[in-house]
């Protein structure tokens, strides 16, 4: 589980151009290039199949045209987004993307891995810590009355007036949130209450799955999902733990491979979003990155196409009233550098170390446009160590945990409590913790404002977040004696907060 956002995170400007049209066609070529992986020739060379995205126009005669030469060029369509000109295509022909980008009216072609197609990353920090059943019990008896049985531990619901929140406006039914990521157990006593099985599916191919129960995690080690979602809307009904919006339906979209690697490939993403939108999901979470490359420089025409077909597919969302949320990382990176390190890319065969200026080589989907940026905090309301921040860069903060900083509870546990499967509950932390708490504030504002637009709701997000400012002294997140990171900027919006953390309470009361 190591790419659920324990990888880094960048949500730096995009260029104008991305965020004015869904074709990257227009937009300036970079001066950093992204070497060609080795896996991807050789892979090719055995004959294996490889996945690509083909992005074109939307006209009829355009996506008809191209249907026809990707057959012609040896490619086998899994799926047509006709309505974001978007094709999922198989191929073994290792200059089949070539091909294709010499077709009229293709506007970018690439692969989506560099190893071949095999019979799935994310932003958790760290192991899971699984709560036996006599640790539930005990920690059961310190609830006080009202309280869910485990929200002593919940100090997260606290730190951001979730738990007054509740008593107020719990949030709608008519609200939904879409978990993209390994996949959500909805048998879970405090999530089946409120999940939305019509609004799920699973999109692993490329093609949404929509089987019943498909949406579910591959086994209990993709506990990813079920964590994010219980954070968002974990039902206060008497067991276990509360989410941060307790009233709101939520739903699995499942995109990890189904593998011990748990990738998140380009084509399942956009399946995602596409699915997402067309099924009445007002809001996303995102809390990993699309493999297999942490950063998608744009001189490089795979990762090109790549971005393109993503920011297509996360475009149409917004269109449809979608707000997408998404991790900022966990490399305590400044992602408002002009050069970083990226040794980890690509990773599903042989990563290779580069540099790469995260203004132009982009981290997908919480680079592109409109995507709300969120890093972490812990119980101090300090940055989590490990965050990555950046000024210009982060839009709001959440409670993503942080082992150094300590709570007064029962577990004296800094890390976010919240559902397993298999009707287990755990403590992670991470920017992917962060991220569904303030993908459920956000569904808290568009139960009070229900003709929001995703526009209008991160300009809520962010006005009702409470901005702590920059560090009066030097930033030690780990209390080694080191200085670990520079907050930019000032009380009302900088680099560590952004324009400050959620607060649950104010969205529900202002």
């Amino acid at each position: 589980m190591a790419h659920l956002r324990s990888r880094r995170r960048l949500a730096l400007a995009v260029p104008v151009a991305l965020s004015l049209t869904a074709s990257l066609g227009f937009l300036p070529a970079p001066a950093s290039a992204a070497p060609a992986a080795a896996g991807a020739v050789r892979a090719a060379d055995d004959g294996a199949r490889l996945a690509y995205v083909v992005n074109t126009g939307t006209d009829r005669r355009t996506i008809e045209s191209v249907q026809r030469e990707i057959t012609r060029n040896g490619g086998s369509i899994v799926a047509g987004y006709d309505r974001i000109g978007v094709f999922v295509v198989h191929s073994a022909d290792p200059d089949f993307a070539a091909r294709m980008r010499a077709v009229r009216g293709v506007d970018s072609a690439g692969a989506t891995r560099t190893a071949p197609l095999s019979a799935a990353g994310t932003t958790d920090e760290g192991a899971v810590q699984v709560l036996s059943k006599a640790e539930v019990a005990r920690l059961a008896e310190a609830a006080a009355p009202g309280e869910e049985p485990l929200e002593a531990d919940q100090w997260d619901l606290r730190a951001i007036g979730a738990d007054a929140a509740a008593r107020i406006n719990p949030g709608s039914r008519s609200v939904t949130v879409g978990v993209i990521d390994t996949g959500v157990d909805d048998t879970h006593p405090d999530i089946a209450p409120n999940f939305s099985a019509s609004q799920s599916a699973n999109c692993v191919s490329g093609k949404a799955d929509t089987t019943y129960g498909a949406w579910r995690p591959a086994d209990a080690a993709h506990y990813h999902g079920t964590h994010v979602a219980g954070e968002i809307a974990a039902a206060r009904n008497g067991v276990g733990v509360a989410g941060v919006a307790p009233g709101v339906k939520v739903a699995s979209i499942t995109v990890a491979q189904p593998d011990a690697t748990a990738l998140f490939y380009p084509e399942s993403v956009v399946c995602a979003f596409v699915f997402a939108a067309d099924h009445g999901i007002q809001i996303t979470n995102n809390s990993y990155y699309v493999d297999p490359w942490l950063y998608n420089c744009m001189d490089d025409p795979d990762q090109r196409a790549i971005v393109d077909a993503v920011n297509r597919a996360q475009l149409y969302a917004q269109r449809k009233g979608t707000l997408n949320v998404a991790a900022a990382g966990n490399s305590n990176d400044d992602l408002d550098a002009h050069a970083l390190v990226d040794a980890s890319s690509p990773d599903d065969s042989t990563a290779t170390t580069r540099t790469v200026d995260p203004h132009e080589c982009f981290d997908v989907p919480t680079q592109l446009p409109g995507v709300v940026t969120v890093s972490s905090v812990g119980v101090k309301g300090a940055k989590s160590y490990y965050s990555s921040y950046g000024q210009g860069v982060i839009d709001v903060a959440g409670p993503g945990g942080d082992k150094y900083q300590i709570p007064d509870t029962p577990s004296k546990n800094g890390r976010v409590l919240s559902t397993l499967p298999n009707d287990q509950y755990g403590f992670l932390q991470g920017t992917s913790m962060a991220s569904p708490h303030v993908a459920a504030v956000a569904a808290l504002l568009k139960s009070a404002h229900p003709h929001a637009t995703p526009a209008q709701l991160q300009a809520l997000l962010k006005a009702e977040a409470d901005n702590p400012g920059c560090p009066s002294g030097p930033y030690d997140g780990d209390g080694d004696g080191v200085v670990d990171a520079t907050c930019a900027g000032g009380k009302r919006v900088n680099g560590f907060y952004g324009f400050g953390v959620v607060d649950a309470l104010r969205a529900v009361t202002r």
